[in-house]
């Protein structure tokens, strides 16, 4: 079994197996190891905004309707006695319509795109520890990656084969939330990180082809009206096929966890709203994941390894999304590994690797500052109330945010709301 390459890709999901899928086309052997076997189910809300659109658009992967792509307009928000909708911006740089699909579809989907352009994508294969060598300079007191331990999984996910030692001079760590091979670094998640607790389920609908994105603003952590209103908000995204993906999410500016029964929650908030929808009985687990969000874990590159995705902590404190971060990332880290093959001198091809952290700091730092501020502000219920109430209406208001939350703007002119989140996110500081 071949088990070197130019590059070792740890997971396959979105970040991993978009990166797998870059530096293959670019002529990188490749060698992605995913622990489960597709298809398998992830927790998401499996909506995608027009950022993610055109990360697909970018990589090259067809969204046919009949193949269960199902687009969408806009963002129907209700909360506050007011439902009002907001369609995509006509810009420039994005498409205007976003699209769903099930995870289990959409990550088998990416992984078979990889698998076309020529990536070694392997499931079954559980990464356990990165290898490093004392003889070159690395992070916290080790040498640098270069390669990893895994083992294989049977079925059920169980590790069932010996240890075997993948080798490449560069790594890139996708293996998610856990962010596990990360950690076995020494590389801590940052405290003052906001982080994101979700939970959804599938549920039949009548209304399953509609095509509109769904946001409650009103999340309660009690009997309403003698409660706490919630940072966060519940999602309903039509899926077409009979069921919409059914969901919501909290969000602590502290980096902890909320103490909070969120599948109680989540049947309240059913109990109480979109009775519109004419949801079928809740069938099966609700299942819930944490999400790391604005960069908190750092730094995205050592010596031999990059972080992409969910390990780096690259999803929006706005709206919660990670998928169109996460391929960006993988573009970005394709971006620097195609600079460090044409680099001559280990200390050129050490900073043409090194640049993918400055990169992604250049692209996202700023709008996740700004997130970071949001996040402190949202978790006042008065703030929430106040947003609810008073901004909802004000179509100026809505004008900005609605660019502000789906991170959906023009960067280079546009109306004055673009301007304003352009200039915003220059001068935030970049952490």
């Amino acid at each position: 079994m071949r088990t070197e390459a130019d590059v070792i890709v740890i997971g396959a999901g979105p970040g991993g197996a978009a990166a797998a899928r870059y530096l293959a086309a670019e002529g990188f052997d490749v060698i992605a190891l995913e622990k489960t076997r597709f298809p398998r189910e992830k927790v998401c809300g499996d909506g995608l905004t027009p950022r993610a659109v055109r990360e697909l658009q970018l990589i090259g992967l067809e969204t046919p309707r009949e193949e269960g792509w199902i687009p969408n307009h806009g963002l129907r928000m209700v909360g506050g006695g007011h439902r009002l909708e907001f369609p995509w911006h006509d810009l420039d740089e994005f498409p205007r319509y976003g699209l769903s699909l099930p995870r289990a579809q959409f990550d088998h989907r990416l992984a078979e795109h990889a698998r076309a352009a020529g990536a070694d994508v392997r499931e079954g294969w559980h990464v356990d520890a990165a290898i490093r060598d004392e003889r070159q300079d690395g992070y916290a007191g080790g040498g640098r990656v270069v390669g990893v331990i895994a083992r294989e999984t049977d079925a059920k996910g169980r590790k069932v084969g010996e240890p075997t030692e993948f080798r490449a001079p560069l790594v890139i760590a996708a293996d998610g939330v856990s962010a596990r091979i990360a950690l076995g670094l020494g590389i801590e998640r940052k405290q003052n990180r906001p982080i994101g607790v979700a939970v959804r389920t599938y549920l039949t609908t009548p209304r399953h082809a509609e095509e509109w994105m769904e946001g409650h603003l009103e999340i309660w952590d009690g009997e309403r009206g003698r409660s706490n209103l919630l940072p966060g908000y519940g999602w309903i995204f039509p899926l077409g096929d009979g069921t919409a993906n059914v969901g919501l999410g909290t969000l602590s500016a502290k980096g902890t966890p909320p103490k909070l029964d969120h599948r109680a929650m989540m049947r309240d908030w059913l109990a109480h709203s979109a009775h519109d929808w004419e949801f079928g009985e809740i069938e099966g687990d609700i299942k819930g994941a944490a999400i790391p969000m604005a960069f908190n874990r750092q730094p995205h590159y050592v010596p031999g390894m990059m972080l992409v995705g969910d390990s780096g902590g690259m999803v929006n404190p706005f709206n919660g999304e990670g998928i169109a971060y996460a391929m960006q990332a993988a573009r970005r880290a394709t971006e620097a590994a195609v600079a460090w093959r044409s680099a001559t001198g280990v200390r050129d091809q050490e900073a043409a690797l090194a640049s993918y952290a400055r990169m992604m700091k250049d692209d996202l730092g700023g709008y996740y500052s700004l997130g970071r501020v949001f996040a402190a502000l949202v978790e006042h219920p008065a703030v929430m109330k106040a947003c609810t109430r008073y901004g909802l209406p004000s179509p100026l208001v809505m004008e900005f945010t609605s660019r502000l939350l789906a991170d959906v703007y023009e960067p280079r002119g546009g109306t004055w709301a673009d301007k304003l989140l352009s200039a915003l996110t220059r001068v935030a500081p970049a952490a």
